[in-house]
């Protein structure tokens, strides 16, 4: 759902009007859109977070996972959007290094997971493309309910997590996971998560 606004937003003027209470908001053509989740959804993106979380404490990773952080990315024209990660990984450090400013990001984090809703194209066509762009390292695109289309999932669809590795050449790399098969992930290599794992959240 799309607030009304009189012009069309750029970034800083996007988290100036960022709806005060509930809810998670992206800056998209301009314009502020809720996005609204179902119950299983956010159950599997705090599944990870609590995953990731439990990474960085046991090999006491310089990172810091939240589903709080809003990142500036831009299209292929130079248009500026407010993209809102179900779960971002960023460097610790930096995060620290400000804590009075917003939970928002000019800058590539290490890694981004968007779990699927019914805007799907969203996530495997254009956050790719603006990931991918601004430079972010890792880029999941979490399907749990196989929702995407068949060029992606193929055919019968099933469940997947792709995660999308950014090579030398500043583009992405992907391999698919499904059911039982272990979660390879750059960032965090010891991580033991399944698909299977997370429709189980």
């Amino acid at each position: 759902m799309a607030i009304a606004t009189p012009t069309k937003l750029d970034f800083d003027q996007f988290l100036d009007q960022y709806p005060d209470g509930q809810g998670k908001y992206e800056l998209i053509n301009g314009e502020i859109v809720e996005m609204r989740a179902i119950r299983w959804h956010d159950d599997i993106a705090d599944l990870i977070i609590r995953k990731f979380d439990r990474e960085i404490e046991r090999l006491n990773l310089d990172y810091r996972a939240t589903g709080g952080l809003v990142l500036e990315t831009r299209t292929a024209d130079g248009q500026q959007q407010g993209r809102h990660p179900d779960v971002s990984v960023g460097n610790r450090t930096m995060w620290q290094s400000n804590r009075l400013a917003y939970a928002a990001l000019d800058q590539p984090i290490q890694l981004a997971v968007e779990v699927v809703s019914t805007n799907w194209e969203d996530d495997y066509i254009d956050k790719l493309d603006e990931y991918q762009r601004l430079g972010i390292a890792e880029y999941w695109i979490v399907d749990y309910l196989a929702i995407g289309s068949r060029n992606y999932l193929g055919n019968p669809k099933v469940p997947t997590v792709f995660v999308y590795k950014l090579n030398q050449q500043g583009s992405y790399e992907s391999a698919a996971f499904q059911a039982g098969q272990p979660i390879v992930s750059p960032t965090f290599a010891e991580l033991t998560l399944t698909m299977n794992q997370l429709l189980a959240a």
